[in-house]
């Protein structure tokens, strides 16, 4: 056998997201947001993946991946696949909270008919760099004494693929067991039997089998996965760029520092009186004014000299 990625937004869709799939989603969703309990009997999902829906990279890049779906109890539920972090993704994801809070409403004050909202965001990189849970769920709690409000409408479930380093043998809950499909679905040779005894994972896993699907989406597939890794490319480039500005940055700002405290530290000791004017007009001098100062320290005699030759340089 052999299997996609999850983790390309394409196959995920497929596999969570088509109207042959409810009972996939059923399972993950019962997993990941009710501790295995089957709590949720029926999902509607809203405009189902189909095949042909997806044609080329531009649309792909147009076309909104995300899996919306209706819960028994009407709550929504939003699922993302995320690859890579940007700046913005904890503002996109609080976006997606509340326009899928809203956007139930037609008629503004009629407040009854909202139900709850969830986001959950599958993500191949860390976002909680100081935490070690994989999943992370957030609702609305009191700032100080942390008891939740009274109706729990809003909730964030966040997944940290990179954090999750079980073995199969060391897969214990139902969570765990999707999060490793999720995780290493696209490595595998075969479906290992402890998640085939699972009826909607071993359904997943068929689904994502390469053999079931049609050479046109496997196409996609592998088109898309060239796509999505010269995405997470570009962003890994962007931040190493960031990283070697900031380096460049910070050796800058010490620069700057030395040379301030060599100017500053030459001219108190041959000009005690220097005043708290002059002395603020040099600490504000760009590295290359003070490395000019430094170049004429001993052509001031006094003061007046080293004030004056300021002033008609660097006037205030």
């Amino acid at each position: 056998m052999n299997f996609v990625s999850t983790k390309i937004d394409y196959a995920f869709k497929k596999i969570f997201g088509s109207e042959e799939s409810k009972e996939i989603l059923i399972g993950f969703l019962n997993a990941i947001i009710y501790d295995g309990e089957k709590t949720i009997e029926y999902v509607t999902i809203i405009n189902p993946f189909t095949p042909d829906q997806v044609i080329s990279l531009k649309d792909l890049k147009d076309t909104c991946l995300d899996i919306k779906a209706v819960l028994c109890d009407g709550s929504v539920v939003f699922i993302e696949m995320e690859i890579a972090g940007m700046t913005t993704f904890s503002k996109a994801v609080m976006y997606n909270l509340a326009k899928g809070y809203n956007n139930q409403l037609k008629i503004k004050d009629n407040f009854l008919l909202l139900h709850p909202t969830i986001v959950v965001t599958i993500m191949d990189f860390i976002f909680f760099r100081d935490k070690a849970d994989v999943i992370n769920p957030f609702v609305f709690k009191h700032q100080e004494q942390n008891w939740e409000y009274p109706d729990e409408e809003l909730k964030l479930i966040f997944v940290e693929l990179p954090k999750f380093n079980k073995t199969l043998s060391e897969l214990e809950t139902l969570a765990d067991k999707w999060i490793y499909f999720l995780k290493e679905a696209g490595r595998l040779d075969d479906i290992p039997e402890s998640l085939g005894m699972v009826a909607e994972i071993k359904q997943a896993f068929n689904f994502a089998n390469k053999i079931n699907m049609t050479p046109e989406e496997l196409e996609r597939v592998e088109y898309r996965a060239i796509g999505l890794q010269d995405q997470k490319g570009r962003i890994a480039y962007a931040e190493q760029q960031g990283i070697i500005e900031g380096i460049i940055k910070g050796e800058a700002k010490a620069r700057l520092s030395k040379a301030i405290a060599f100017v500053m530290g030459f001219l108190e000791k041959r000009f005690p009186d220097i005043s708290t004017a002059t002395t603020s007009q040099i600490e504000n001098l760009l590295i290359e004014d003070l490395e000019s100062v430094g170049e004429n320290l001993l052509d001031f005699n006094s003061l007046e000299d080293l004030e004056s030759w300021l002033n008609s340089r660097y006037p205030n």
